[in-house]
């Protein structure tokens, strides 16, 4: 098991950061809009298999090793408890709950990365400003999304949406383990564009079933999708999928899975901004103080890094 960290160029981890970030945060105003053509299972399936075919076919044509025996289990395994289960869980309650709600939730993700890695559990907690950053990034998203999630609360709930609810705490949980045992499971022996193709192709095929399970096939028709719709899920395989998804995937090879993680406090950030622009919602100054609370909360986690990376240049 290897839970080294790489080196990579500071430039391609800051663009790296910046995909991330950006594009996971507009993903979850595409999810929805892509929800109004596909059923869940079946988006989950068409993004993920589609995506996971073109990267792959993308590897082959540059002639990279894409087979391995242990790089595909691990591979399968983090794509899996990443997309099958956490970014499933996503689309699936988006049905039903508000997007902020689905946020505020997706962001505990952070804290469990700290809390499910051991290895790194002496320097992680023995850092105050890793540790006041997670915190203080958790206030800042329930500050963002508070007066959405008491209105969600004080209105009655259906069993459907109580499910829902439930199942945003696995999420988080799901996406944090598979994102760490991917870390420390790397062997190398395929390249991480192989990799994440392998994830998503598992994620994909899993989907599939889920739909087949569930039946929707029986009450979907490709014709009647939107071009609404239609454009959104293009958006999610080429930039949420391919662009996104294989930056995250490179930069757990490259950074610490703290840094890594504060993609889940700078998303609502983007998803709100998104909500302004492109719908008639507005923002309040607790959600504005709410904004500024996570920006500080992404300086506070990188804080440590910087002050280690400084005194080894030193």
């Amino acid at each position: 098991m290897s839970s080294s960290t790489k080196t990579a160029s500071p430039i391609l981890v800051y663009v790296a950061f910046a995909t991330v970030y950006i594009v996971w945060g507009s993903t979850y105003f595409f999810i929805q809009k892509a929800l109004t053509g596909f059923p869940p299972f079946i988006l989950g399936a068409f993004r993920f298999i589609l995506a996971g075919l073109i990267l792959m076919s993308w590897c082959k044509l540059r002639g990279e090793n894409v087979f391995d025996r242990k790089s595909i289990k691990t591979a399968v395994v983090s794509g899996l408890l990443m997309l099958g289960v956490g970014n499933g869980i996503v689309i699936w309650v988006e049905q039903v709950i508000p997007s902020g709600l689905v946020a505020i939730m997706v962001a505990s993700a952070a804290i469990w990365f700290v809390i499910l890695d051991k290895p790194k559990w002496g320097e992680n907690l023995r850092s105050k400003s890793t540790v006041a950053g997670l915190i203080v990034g958790f206030i800042g998203v329930i500050f963002l999304f508070g007066e959405q999630l008491l209105q969600t609360l004080n209105t009655p709930q259906s069993t459907f949406q109580i499910i829902s609810m439930c199942l945003l705490v696995i999420g988080p949980i799901g996406w944090a383990a598979g994102s760490l045992y991917s870390k420390h499971h790397a062997d190398n022996k395929i390249s991480v564009s192989a990799g994440t193709a392998w994830q998503m192709l598992a994620a994909g095929f899993a989907f599939l079933l889920g739909s087949l399970l569930n039946a929707e096939h029986k009450h979907f028709q490709w014709s009647e999708v939107p071009a609404e719709a239609w454009l959104s899920i293009i958006y999610l395989i080429l930039f949420g999928s391919i662009a996104a998804f294989s930056a995250y995937v490179w930069l757990l090879t490259v950074r610490p899975a703290t840094q890594v993680s504060t993609y889940a406090y700078v998303n609502p950030v983007v998803a709100v901004l998104l909500s302004l622009l492109f719908t008639t919602e507005k923002i309040s100054l607790i959600q504005v103080l709410g904004l500024f609370i996570i920006l500080a909360s992404v300086l506070l986690i990188n804080l440590a890094k910087y002050k280690q990376n400084k005194l080894a240049t030193s």
